[in-house]
């Protein structure tokens, strides 16, 4: 059995299935949350970043060598594209996507009359850059006024961990920080933003294990307004018992944050895995449904990440990639540029 027809009969089988995959069951011990912050450097005292393409380096000896390594001295011949199309799918690009992909790219190579492969792969490295939204992935920041970023993402995904390295980041830009801690679900969540907070300077607004997380952001937003900060983070529960009570959490908290702050659109991003493929593109489906995203943060993308996800969640959702996680230093948490991505990873 071909891979693509393998592939095809997996994801009608999951298709199939109740959807409630959408959570990592494991939550963080305290041993794990104090692991992560020891690794973060003293907000003073960070390192200059190291180059985009020195932190992919290891994706790129998966994926993208082998997708060079398809056009190198290869006929344009069926063959050729029935490699290309078993790697994108072993990429995570996803079948669909790899379906239309090979569609146009074959049409863009008959109409551009290519005769060396060598070309061709120019031209697939062109067809994924227009894959990648072109909506602006800086965040939504107005100065003069409340800004709010609601963070969802399932747990395990580094979503606590990027809201602080995000609060620091814009500490060092001169903004006024606060984090609600509304994912009171899991006890870790709220000592993981406080250990942060602790660690940058920003104030962290709490209460107890298993209290109404709407209440959480219905404090943070007034203290936010009172003391005039300039941004608002609220953290939210990646776990609930299923997918019904997370929906009506998330909406009871959007609801929270348009009738306190009077603002419908501000920044709503999901905390994405790179490493979980496919189930993150169905995370992302979903939690789209429930908030409508204005961006994603691709996190643990210098790892284990086959590369492809970051094409197909785009390319699906039609939202920015507002982040990209390539190492454990704040600073490794990188404001995410299309042009410098495909450049380093294709190079």
């Amino acid at each position: 059995m071909a891979l693509k027809d393998l592939f095809k009969l997996k994801k009608n089988k999951a298709e199939n299935n109740e959807d409630n995959n959408t959570d990592i069951p494991e939550e963080e011990t305290e041993e794990v949350i104090d692991e992560e912050i020891k690794k973060q450097p003293e907000e003073n005292t960070a390192e200059k970043p190291k180059p985009l393409k020195e932190r992919l380096v290891t994706t790129k000896k998966g994926f993208f060598t082998k997708l060079k390594e398809v056009f190198t001295g290869k006929p344009i011949d069926d063959e050729m594209y029935e490699e290309l199309e078993d790697l994108l799918i072993q990429s995570d690009l996803g079948f669909d996507m790899t379906l239309r992909t090979i569609e146009e790219l074959e049409e863009r190579v008959k109409k551009a009359k290519v005769k060396d492969s060598e070309e061709v792969y120019e031209i697939l490295k062109q067809i994924l850059r227009e894959k990648i939204s072109s909506e602006d992935s800086a965040l939504n920041i107005i100065d003069g006024k409340l800004n709010i970023i609601l963070v969802v993402g399932v747990n395990g995904v580094g979503k606590t961990t990027s809201i602080g390295k995000i609060a620091s980041k814009l500490k060092q830009k001169n903004k006024k920080v606060i984090i609600g801690a509304a994912d009171t679900f899991r006890a870790a969540a709220i000592e993981q933003l406080e250990e942060w907070g602790k660690r940058t300077g920003v104030e962290v607004v709490k209460q107890s294990h298993g209290s109404d997380p709407g209440a959480v952001v219905f404090d943070t937003i007034s203290t936010a307004r009172n003391k005039k900060y300039d941004v608002a983070i609220i953290d939210t529960a990646g776990r609930l018992h299923n997918k019904s009570d997370l929906m009506k959490e998330l909406e009871k908290i959007n609801k929270i944050i348009m009738q306190q702050s009077g603002e419908e659109n501000f920044e709503k991003l999901l905390v994405i895995d790179s490493t979980t493929g496919q189930n993150g593109l169905q995370q992302a489906k979903l939690f789209n449904e429930i908030v409508d995203l204005s961006g994603v943060i691709l996190t643990k993308f210098d790892g284990t990440a086959k590369g492809g996800i970051i094409f197909a969640i785009s390319d699906e959702l039609k939202k920015p990639i507002k982040y990209l996680g390539v190492g454990e230093g704040i600073e490794d948490l990188r404001e995410f540029n299309a042009d410098e991505f495909v450049n380093a990873i294709f190079d």
